[in-house]
């Protein structure tokens, strides 16, 4: 009886991606279906608000990690002249509360988040039975048409060999143009993302995130991949949005994200996939998405 639970447990998180019960369930499934004739359709809100609100998080995660930087800021003295003006405007408001002029407060990154964009998010043990772990809103309020969480992982264009790292792996996002996304923080998923983040790294810059591997978050947005499905009891409050990562993203501030491009022999923009709030969502709520989507 435990195996038979354990089997129904595993084909229940996997079904989704079986591609003959899709078929199967098509018509049935029929009111959760997502038609998306062109890739610009599949946006809730415009790449420039996602660039925007990733550009504010990082830059309070940056300022507020901002002694452990200083080896990167050395190579950067314009950039550090802007920091610290930063800076300085933030210890000014924290003073205003402490009696301490002369140390900077560092908060966790969940802080960093609460006071940035007004709520915080962790993971915890889903409010779907069977369904293992989930995301939730644990702190503040997140209004409709927020980025409220990012999916880490390796990113593979369609060429790219990914059989092995897909055995048994519930955790492999498919964007719409077929580029693939493992959100897999265990066995080989983490180490082929380890490789590929420490070869691309140049000098002291740090191009993506390792964190997200570990229970340490640097992103605390980074737990994307843990956001479970909708069911007919507990509808989608968040979609999924695809993002490609401008150049012109500050190089100082890509040591937060937390995607990584499995081959570097392609001039591309990285692809990130970012959570967005389809409704209002209060402290106390389970994200729930919906991977069960057709794109045509």
């Amino acid at each position: 009886a435990a195996m038979l639970g354990s089997l129904r447990r595993r084909w229940n998180a996997y079904k989704y991606r079986f591609v003959p019960w899709l078929a199967l369930n098509l018509r049935r499934k029929r009111r959760i279906l997502r038609y998306v004739p062109e890739s610009s359709q599949d946006k809730i809100i415009s790449d420039e608000d996602v660039f925007e609100t990733l550009l504010k998080i990082f830059r309070a995660l940056f300022i507020n990690d901002f002694s452990r930087q200083a080896h990167i800021l050395a190579l950067l003295p314009e950039i550090k002249c802007k920091y610290l003006e930063l800076l300085t405007v933030e210890q000014k408001q924290s003073q205003v509360n402490s009696c301490n002029h002369q140390s900077q407060h560092v908060f966790s990154p969940e802080e960093v988040l609460f006071n940035t964009l007004g709520f915080s998010i962790t993971r915890d043990r889903s409010s779907l039975v069977s369904a293992g772990t989930g995301v939730f809103v644990t702190k503040g309020f997140v209004p409709k048409g927020t980025v409220v969480s990012m999916y880490p992982g390796t990113v593979y264009r369609k060429h790219e060999p990914i059989f092995f790292q897909s055995l048994g792996n519930p955790f492999i996002f498919r964007c719409i143009d077929g580029v693939l996304i493992d959100g897999n923080d265990k066995g080989l998923s983490r180490s082929v993302y380890r490789s590929c983040s420490r070869r691309d790294q140049l000098g002291p810059f740090q191009m993506s995130d390792e964190s997200w591997l570990t229970a340490a978050l640097q992103n605390p947005l980074a737990v994307g991949q843990y956001v479970n499905n909708c069911s007919h009891e507990k509808a989608a409050n968040v979609c999924y949005q695809e993002f490609d990562v401008p150049g012109y993203f500050p190089v100082e501030l890509k040591q937060y994200l937390p995607n990584i491009v499995y081959s570097h022999d392609i001039e591309s923009h990285p692809r990130c996939v970012v959570l967005v709030t389809l409704r209002d969502v209060k402290q106390g709520e389970e994200l729930f998405s919906n991977y069960y989507t057709v794109v045509s």
